[in-house]
């Protein structure tokens, strides 16, 4: 089959497409034919080196297909059903072997590429809202990279459970995608001279001075000062992801001065650590976009071959909504 390897740690262009020997199911495995992968950043900080991995590696972790193998364990899926996962390594390829405990059953009227789109991203929207930060009618949020695929997401779900999101963007193009997705407040950050200052001054003129109750952040180095001084007090910072950088060791005493602050790190793994869990968040993601009350937005989709264009789009902030490989 053809799959893309990341040949060593390094930019995109270590990613090569190349001819590799079809995955064989373990007992509890399916066989998945691929018919769209999810691309993410924490695929392009596996490919870096910033996550410690083993090269070569074939790239990749969600997506979305058909069954067409099951091994001697598994009970309750059968060649032929559709499925989408999160997390089964090796996923930009042509075929690849999915955990039954990790495999998603896809409802009639998802489509693949929607399939493919919401594992990661909307899990990672969902934990974000109803459990690391339980949002309700009141609160007031400031969201990173609101037009990016975690960002429509998150922007929806929040909004539905009655949150006030500010969001920030790069662009006026970005800006209408935020607030169709229901952000009450867009700011661009690009127009910021200074984004540690200004941004958190924003914010705070925009809820009466106080600041935002939590603030989710994925975009980490470059955003994490802006994003602690725009809390107000005991507000919490969530950051969940790097796409601009590793945020450095923090001196803890800045959570004291800035009024009692909180800060954490999840991880989408911790808030899937069961099947029943895993399935809750699944299927309410699922059930809302057959409602209509979700929309997943795929922005771009690139093919096998162009897996380092698509790395690259990602990596260089042009990316809007969820990126694609079809195999």
């Amino acid at each position: 089959m053809r799959a893309v390897v990341a040949t060593r740690a390094g930019g995109p262009e270590v990613l090569e497409v190349t001819d590799v020997p079809d995955p064989t199911p373990a007992p509890d495995q399916v066989l998945v034919r691929v018919a769209a992968a999810g691309v993410n950043f924490i695929d392009t900080y596996r490919r870096s080196g910033t996550y410690r991995m083993p090269f070569p590696h074939v790239v990749g972790s969600e997506g979305a297909g058909e069954v067409v193998q099951v091994g001697a364990d598994v009970t309750t899926l059968a060649p032929g059903d559709r499925v989408a996962w999160a997390s089964a390594p090796g996923s930009y390829a042509e075929l690849v072997a999915v955990p039954e405990a990790q495999a998603l059953p896809v409802p009639p009227g998802v489509d693949d590429a929607t399939a493919a789109a919401l594992p990661l991203q909307g899990m990672t929207a969902h934990y974000l809202t109803t459990s690391t930060f339980p949002l309700r009618e009141g609160h007031d949020v400031l969201l990173h990279a609101g037009a990016g695929g975690v960002g429509l997401l998150l922007t929806q779900l929040a909004a539905a459970r009655g949150a006030r999101v500010i969001a920030t963007v790069g662009s006026a193009d970005k800006e209408a995608l935020a607030r169709a997705a229901g952000a009450s407040d867009v700011l661009r950050y690009r127009e910021l001279s200074d984004l540690t200052t200004e941004l958190p001054a924003l914010v705070r003129d925009l809820t009466g001075g106080r600041g935002v109750h939590v603030v989710y952040d994925g975009v980490g180095k470059d955003t994490f000062d802006a994003s602690l001084a725009s809390l107000a007090r005991r507000g919490t910072l969530v950051l969940y992801g790097g796409s601009s950088g590793q945020v450095p060791p923090v001196d803890l005493q800045r959570l004291n001065a800035g009024g009692s602050l909180f800060v954490t790190r999840p991880t989408l793994g911790d808030h899937t650590a069961t099947r029943d869990e895993l399935l809750w968040r699944a299927t309410e993601l699922f059930d809302a976009v057959a409602a209509g009350a979700l929309d997943v937005r795929v922005g771009a989709t690139y093919p096998l071959a162009d897996a380092a264009d698509a790395h690259r789009a990602l990596e260089g902030r042009t990316t809007t909504g969820k990126v694609l490989l079809l195999p």
